[in-house]
């Protein structure tokens, strides 16, 4: 006997059937004992602390002569009435303050436990200070720095005789006051190096004075003490003047003698560390959500957004919903500063963290929150507020013109927007704009509009020609269309990838004296669509020109996602067998850099060359 086939109401009821079964054995609701709130919790938010429908709610206080809506704030008397009829016991807590993010928390002495002391290294540049750090913690850092000079500031923590401690590497220059004043600002011990061949100079003076305005206890590191010329004496005796005296001549600061070449002194230097912040008692609650400081933050092509965060209080764990600034997020990944995956994180460690919708400023605050839904409306209102601060005003400005309207009095603040590949930079670049001076009685003064990571947007070209303002981008590229976007608006973009040219050129704009000899003309660029590996050759670049035009042996620039990957010269420029002068937009070309193959499908290979300019 055959089986009759199911008809399409007994399939259906099949399925129904089936549905309704595994609707049968939902686990049960938690129950709720106890409950945290904030002055006006809503009804629909309440709902979901006590783990109640909003209908439930409303209709207990119907019931109690009520009438409220979902979206209703409740007072303190009736969210007692509440927990009372449903057996819970609620608790008052402070909301909070979305302006500020600072902490209001006062920990219970008993759950304070001890935590690493945090070090900021300071002092002049070339004086050795990251060469010390890379001694310290067997890494470097100099390698592949414009100038050998840390532009980005690090954080690591090291281990000494079973204890660790955690290291601020701030960078030397003047131009990165603001960021050597952020490392302060959470240290609680400051390590300033000066060269025993050199002597104090103005970055040592300023590092003392930080450290003084900090209120951290100061450890004077004398480094390159195998070098036949040092002069400790001096050293001594200018420190003295500044009003830290050695321990050697009656003072209270202790003066550690190493050398970072050799790794001589280094040990003893730890102990001091170690010793002199034994008396400090530092002490921090591990357990309560977490708190503490951006180090660093910058935007990944791979990963997104990421964030260097160093933990003051509490404990920071993958998955808790976080506010880093103007931005929020949960902490989908976390790695130590060797690049470790962590679980958690607990006081006076550096972390960095992805999972956040924007790239956050360096240097402000963070917070840990319990719920992603309070953390996104603490970040919202932050970031309204930062965007009131868009300005208003009207018609472009050109560097090259800028002087003669200092001249004649036309401007008084010259306005900037400035965009650079990682934060630490941004703020670098900024502190030293805003330090530019004119002489001769002439009240001019630079004033940066905006400082964002990542590539100059459209928005940018908006506010530059409403603001009167100058576009300044630190080791990024614009795309083609944002060039176009930028000639049409009149709008001035110079690009850079040291400090000193940037602060140089607007010193001579602001002096009128810019006369530059040679200008950089963009021939154009192209895109990257397929890729050639040949072994004697090398990796080669199917492109297709998307702008202007390929020039054979010119100067190039690889760049993704508006950030330059890498600078040097084309070394081939083929259309299909033949070797090319120049190719246009609209076709394609094979392209080869010479001593580059990480080229990458999507990147942007920017062509350009020099010409001579008449004197001004």
């Amino acid at each position: 006997m055959s089986k009759r086939k199911p008809t399409r109401n007994n399939r259906n009821n099949k399925g129904r059937g089936k549905k309704q079964s595994q609707d049968t054995f939902k686990p049960k609701d938690i129950v709720v004992k106890e409950f945290d709130y904030t002055e006006g919790v809503s009804v629909k938010d309440l709902s979901e602390l006590i783990n109640k429908s909003p209908a439930d709610i409303i209709k207990l206080l119907f019931m109690m002569g009520t009438m409220v809506t979902i979206n209703t704030s409740l007072d303190d008397d009736t969210v007692e009435l509440i927990a009372m009829e449903y057996d819970m016991t609620p608790t008052k807590v402070e909301a909070v303050d979305a302006l500020t993010l600072e902490d209001t928390i006062e920990d219970d002495p008993a759950m304070l436990q001890e935590r690493p002391p945090i070090v900021t290294i300071m002092g002049h540049v070339d004086h050795g200070k990251t060469t010390t750090l890379d001694t310290i913690r067997n890494a470097k850092v100099v390698d592949g720095e414009f100038g050998g000079i840390t532009q980005h500031i690090g954080a690591y923590q090291i281990e000494h005789n079973g204890r660790k401690i955690t290291f601020l590497d701030t960078p030397g220059h003047e131009a990165f006051t603001a960021m050597r004043a952020r490392g302060a600002s959470v240290t609680d011990i400051v390590v300033v190096v000066v060269a025993a061949d050199d002597g104090v100079m103005p970055q040592t003076r300023e590092a003392v004075d930080h450290a003084k305005a900090a209120g951290a206890p100061l450890i004077v590191a004398i480094n390159k003490i195998d070098k036949p010329e040092q002069n400790i004496d001096r050293i001594y005796s200018e420190f003295t003047d500044l009003g830290v005296t050695p321990e050697e001549w009656g003072g209270e600061t202790v003066f550690a003698k190493i050398s970072a070449k050799t790794g001589e002194g280094i040990d003893d230097l730890l102990e001091t560390i170690l010793v002199a912040t034994e008396l400090e008692e530092l002490r921090a609650n591990p357990n309560r959500l977490a708190f503490g400081s951006v180090i660093e933050a910058k935007l990944d092509k791979s990963r997104g957004p990421v964030a260097t965060l160093l933990i003051q209080k509490g404990t920071l764990r993958q998955g808790d919903p976080v506010v880093v600034g103007t931005t929020y997020g949960r902490v989908r990944k976390m790695v130590d500063s060797r690049g470790r995956e962590l679980q958690e994180a607990v006081p006076s460690m550096p972390v960095e963290i992805i999972g956040l919708n924007e790239v956050p400023i360096a240097g402000d605050l963070f917070r840990a929150f319990k719920e992603e839904k309070e953390s996104r409306a603490v970040a919202q209102k932050r970031n309204n507020a930062r965007i009131e601060k868009d300005r208003n005003q009207s018609s472009a400005l050109s560097l090259d013109d800028l002087s003669d309207q200092i001249e004649s009095g036309d401007i008084k603040d010259i306005n900037v927007i400035l965009k650079a590949d990682v934060q630490g930079s941004a703020e670098a670049v900024k502190a030293a704009l805003e330090r530019v001076e004119v002489g001769d009685g002439k009240e001019v003064a630079v004033k940066v509009i905006r400082s964002t990571v990542g590539g100059i947007t459209e928005s940018d070209i908006m506010l530059a020609s409403a603001s009167n303002a100058i576009i300044i981008g630190f080791n990024i590229r614009p795309t083609a269309a944002i060039r176009k976007k930028a000639d049409d608006e009149g709008i001035e973009i110079r690009l850079y990838n040291i400090i000193y040219k940037a602060v140089e050129d607007m010193e001579h704009a602001m002096k009128g004296m810019l006369a530059p000899v040679f200008k950089e003309v963009i021939h154009g660029q192209a895109e990257v669509r397929e890729l050639y590996h040949v072994s004697k050759v090398g990796t080669i670049a199917g492109c297709m020109v998307t702008d202007g035009k390929m020039v054979k042996e010119s100067g190039i620039r690889l760049m993704r996602d508006g950030v330059v990957v890498y600078e040097g010269r084309m070394a081939t420029l083929k259309r299909f067998q033949n070797e090319a002068k120049e190719v246009a937009a609209g076709y394609e070309c094979g392209i080869t850099i010479e001593n580059f193959n990480d080229i990458k499908m999507g990147d942007v290979i920017e062509s350009y060359g020099e010409v001579e300019v008449e004197q001004r």
